[in-house]
């Protein structure tokens, strides 16, 4: 399956603020693929990678009706655009991961 790769600059940037958000914030991105420990253990480790400290129940987990997908949300907090946009590009360039939002 191809995916297309969305550039970060296209969903974070606006031309007068240069971002939409104020930071530090809450931000949730959401991570999809298909239901297996692969997903999970990928998402985690890239998540590990960008975020020093998650708070109790920053991780949550939802399966389609027929189970085959899975999603993963987990609330952090972003500290800059370019926290957001190096912890988007690395989900999307895993294999493991079909969408990030």
């Amino acid at each position: 399956m191809s995916r297309k790769k969305i550039d970060p600059k296209d969903v974070f940037y606006d031309e007068e603020q240069e971002t939409c958000f104020e930071f530090p914030c809450e931000f949730p991105i959401k991570a999809m693929g298909r239901t297996g420990d692969e997903l999970e253990k990928a998402v985690l480790e890239i998540v590990n990678r960008h975020v020093n400290e998650l708070s109790e129940g920053a991780v949550k987990f939802n399966q389609s009706s027929k189970g085959k997908f899975t999603s993963i949300t987990i609330t952090f907090t972003a500290h800059s655009k370019d926290h957001l946009d190096n912890l988007y590009i690395e989900l999307t360039a895993c294999d493991h991961v079909l969408y990030c939002l």
